[in-house]
């Protein structure tokens, strides 16, 4: 088996901090073992898969070759953004998760600190097309401290700071603001219902979103078009996990009973 390799717990536990990465604490290499944030396709007669690489943003494509050998290539990269007000002059995407749908026709990541989570067609690994886009939080939202720079300040004038960042209950006319970014995954069966949550790891929440830890998680579900391809919030789901009875709680991993696309475990 095949495995990413995240980084070393005296480097993550204490929350991120930049120098780690140049000291070589996190992890740059496929492992030949077993573990999390890759998925080969679900098809077993496919031998290629996708890696997710959180720091660089990047989703890279891992194939074996005709005389048995393993390459790789990157298949899609998320651009940082220059910014203003924050640790670091560029801010990236931060892949934290991503599926594969159970047909193989469409994978599915999230940028915790951009905000946004991803629809890309791949039923031509070679060429994956993004087919649908929407931004459920981030670190940049109105009224934040945190400002884009130059060209990506356009970007996020246009795009973002004008896409969905409230969501409505149907018995909530204010409705609820989107805390955090979006974290874990998990797509239905039949592959129409996307859900996220938005804890990533509770050191890195309360440095990154200190609302979050303070508020609790929500979990939110994205309508996918499984013809065309493309995402729309769903303005009636809403499920707040700060409102538990013994206080506000973190929202990470999602699982179905009998199995999901995420595990390919099935009983």
């Amino acid at each position: 088996m095949i495995s990413s390799s995240w980084g070393a717990p005296a480097a993550f536990k204490g929350g991120f901090n930049h120098q780690h990465v140049a000291d070589g604490l996190y992890g740059r290499h496929l492992l030949y073992t077993a573990g999390p944030m890759i998925r080969f396709l679900h098809d077993p007669s496919k031998d290629t898969g996708f890696v997710g690489c959180a720091l660089t943003s990047n989703m890279v494509r891992f194939f074996k070759n005709q005389d048995g050998s393993w390459s790789h290539e990157i298949a899609i990269s998320v651009k940082p953004l220059k910014v203003q007000n924050w640790i670091l002059p560029e801010m990236p995407g931060l892949l934290t998760d991503f599926l594969i749908s159970l047909d193989d026709r469409f994978l599915y990541f999230v940028n915790w600190l951009h905000g946004d989570v991803r629809q890309y067609n791949i039923e031509d690994p070679k060429k994956s097309k993004l087919t649908g886009q929407v931004w459920v939080g981030g670190q940049i939202q109105k009224g934040s401290p945190i400002l884009a720079e130059g060209e990506d300040a356009f970007l996020v004038d246009n795009s973002w700071s004008n896409s969905l960042t409230v969501i409505g209950r149907e018995k909530d006319e204010m409705g609820h603001k989107l805390r955090g970014g979006p974290q874990m995954t998990q797509l239905s069966l039949d592959g129409k219902r996307l859900y996220v949550t938005n804890s990533l790891f509770s050191v890195w929440d309360r440095q990154f979103y200190p609302k979050l830890a303070e508020e609790g998680s929500h979990m939110l579900q994205i309508d996918v078009d499984t013809e065309k391809g493309g995402l729309a919030i769903n303005p009636k789901f809403f499920v707040d996990f700060g409102a538990e009875p013994d206080g506000p709680s973190l929202a990470h991993e999602m699982r179905y009973p009998g199995g999901d696309c995420t595990s390919d475990i099935w009983t």
